[in-house]
């Protein structure tokens, strides 16, 4: 009886139809307009900017009684409640007070509540998508690391990093993906979060202990991240990412498609990424140390008068090659594992040659991680208030192959299924 309450809790919404208009108007500070004014529905992710001249419009508006906020950052908020008539166009033209201070009021969702980070008591730092481009690394936590003071990675491989904020890591770092707390055996330190990278819109980092809200492993704080999309007008939008590192040769290019019509938003992306043995001062060429990376993300989204409904699926499959560092001793070359048991003389181990170590063929000792999730989230107006629910199922599958004669069974199998609720 409880499954078929909570199926009826997230599909019953996405039935519901639902009239749209439109809202436009002109922000003005005195008699000078304003430009690039931030403005938000607040229960939907509906908004727009000003243009230069600070004329506005949203679209597709359903019918009802809505707050909508103006804000910028040299200006105080403005918070004006107005009502949305069905097939037709409010004009709502607002005034903006000079404001005195220069703190961004960023929106910060990864908390209990939504809420505005010059007025959250808790440290967050917020990082939106051009920072994390401009900071990429190999993986999500490598771009974190690099923009926020305080926050420190373990690192065993090109593509696995943990996060550690002050000193504390791994089961006292609380990962969470859109909301949804990421279940991927974050206790080892032998394979990376499983999130594309490519594939995050913001990033919200709570640096200090946050388990009254999120639980004991929230001890030292909270990273949550945000998926990108694209979803501000009608029609097709996408966009193209490509990626060249030169010392293992990174190769990662990912696309992203977003359409919108009426109340519908469709968000995919798909990535991929291929590294051949990184490179260093003292060893040269690394043996085994590529990895092959695929991602997938589909977001089905709807925002009603009574509030929203989303649905998303996403898939993490990483190849890592395990790396032994067994070397010849008289050359000083690395050297490959070829037999097992009495038969693996680790003295005459045959030489690794230079072609091995650039290419992108991966070798047979190797780890692969898959993390499957899919998950729905809704919010539903209450008066002033809200009520939100979430649900979502995630599995984490975790192999090693380290046989060389029998290279597709694996020596270790670890599946993990998670609900979260």
């Amino acid at each position: 009886m409880r499954n078929k309450i909570l199926l009826a809790l997230f599909i019953f919404p996405l039935f519901v139809n639902a009239q749209n208009s439109s809202l436009k108007g002109r922000v003005m500070a005195d008699t000078i307009p304003v430009a690039y004014v931030s403005i938000s529905i607040a229960g939907t992710k509906l908004g727009t900017t000003t243009n230069p001249d600070g004329y506005y419009q949203v679209s597709n508006i359903p019918a009802g009684s809505y707050k909508i906020s103006f804000s910028s950052v040299n200006y105080e908020r403005e918070r004006v409640a107005v009502v949305i008539t069905a097939n037709e166009t409010t004009v709502l033209n607002i005034n903006l007070k000079p404001y005195s201070s220069k703190l961004n009021e960023v929106v910060i969702t990864g908390v209990s509540r939504a809420t505005e980070l010059r007025k959250n008591p808790v440290p967050i730092v917020v990082m939106s998508k051009s920072a994390l481009d401009q900071n990429a690394g190999t993986n999500i936590i490598d771009a974190i690391v690099k923009g926020v003071p305080g926050v420190n990675a373990v690192t065993t491989g090109p593509n696995i990093s943990k996060p550690f904020i002050r000193g504390l890591g791994y089961n006292r770092v609380l990962t969470l993906f859109d909301g949804i707390r990421q279940e991927g055996q974050q206790w080892g330190d032998e394979h990376g979060i499983e999130i594309d990278a490519y594939g995050v819109g913001r990033a919200e980092v709570i640096k200090g202990p946050a388990s009254l809200t999120y639980g004991s492993d929230a001890l030292a704080g909270v990273i949550n991240m945000i998926p990108y999309t694209q979803q501000e007008k009608n029609g097709f939008r996408g966009d193209l990412t490509t990626e060249y590192q030169t010392n293992n040769g990174m190769i990662g290019s990912s696309v992203g498609l977003g359409y919108k019509t009426n109340n519908w938003k469709y968000n995919f992306r798909g990535t991929v990424k291929a590294a051949h043995d990184y490179h260093n001062r003292l060893d040269g060429y690394v043996y085994n140390s590529g990895f092959r990376e695929v991602n997938l993300t589909a977001i089905a989204r709807t925002d009603k008068k009574w509030g929203y409904t989303q649905i998303a699926a996403t898939l993490y499959n990483n190849q890592q090659e395990i790396p032994d560092g067994s070397r010849d001793s008289l050359s000083r070359r690395f050297t490959k594992q070829a037999y097992e048991g009495n038969e693996d003389d680790i003295k005459n181990r045959p030489l690794v040659t230079d072609d091995e170590l650039r290419t992108y063929n991966l070798a047979p000792l190797k780890q692969n991680i898959k993390h499957y999730r899919l998950y729905a989230q809704s919010q539903f107006k209450a008066g002033g208030g809200s009520i939100n629910a979430l649900v979502g199922l995630q599995q984490n599958v975790r192999r090693e192959f380290l046989h060389p004669t029998a290279v597709r069974q694996a020596s270790l199998d670890i599946i993990l299924n998670t609900l979260n609720y």
